[in-house]
């Protein structure tokens, strides 16, 4: 059985290079009266994208909404293989695309990661009801890839990550990563990554 990898130390040779997001990258609508708080990275390979997820998951607790955005092959799923790692899940945390949603039990007191993929699902929170998402956050991390539009309401404090890459036929394996932490919850998500790093 593998341990769960909550050390932050061993990510620090792949950890990504962390800059300050200007406002104009601020995704998500905030609670009124709430500023987003951004924070920007640069990721240069899909070991990096996995130790960001890793150092993420050390954030993370029960209840946290986690919303992933990005064009295709962006990294949203490698990204979501580090958070399971992190959090000392049980399974491959692979793409949900044709079942929709996997849960993945903790293997020790944590959370369970709940990895949904939003793709196929046209309407918004209607159709995510079946799911029954709500039922499963208050104990869960619930990770929604192709989320925007459809799961906000869920929770007023979550933390969106929007994964940006060169478009094209290019094999260039570099991304910005802007996270964007809303509500109370994320207020102090610069200082907690400057910590976990």
């Amino acid at each position: 059985m593998e341990a769960p990898h909550n050390s932050l130390a061993a990510d620090a040779a792949n950890a990504p290079v962390a800059h300050p997001a200007p406002a104009e990258t601020q995704a998500g609508a905030a609670p009124a009266g709430e500023t987003p708080v951004t924070a920007r990275l640069d990721v240069t390979s899909p070991e990096q994208m996995q130790a960001l997820g890793r150092r993420i998951a050390g954030l993370l607790r029960p209840g946290d909404l986690v919303m992933l955005s990005g064009e295709l092959g962006a990294g949203k799923t490698t990204l979501t293989r580090g958070l399971g790692e992190g959090l000392g899940v049980r399974g491959a945390v692979t793409s949900p695309t044709f079942v929709i949603a996997r849960v993945h039990p903790s293997l020790g007191t944590g959370p369970a990661l709940v990895h949904v993929d939003a793709y196929r699902l046209g309407g918004g929170l209607d159709e995510m009801e079946d799911l029954d998402l709500d039922v499963s956050l208050p104990e869960s991390v619930v990770v929604v890839e192709w989320g925007d539009g459809k799961v906000e309401e869920l929770s007023d404090d979550r933390l969106h990550v929007v994964i940006h890459r060169a478009v094209g036929d290019t094999d260039d394996e570099r991304r910005s990563v802007t996270l964007v932490g809303i509500g109370a919850r994320w207020s102090g998500l610069r200082a907690a990554l400057k910590a976990a790093h």
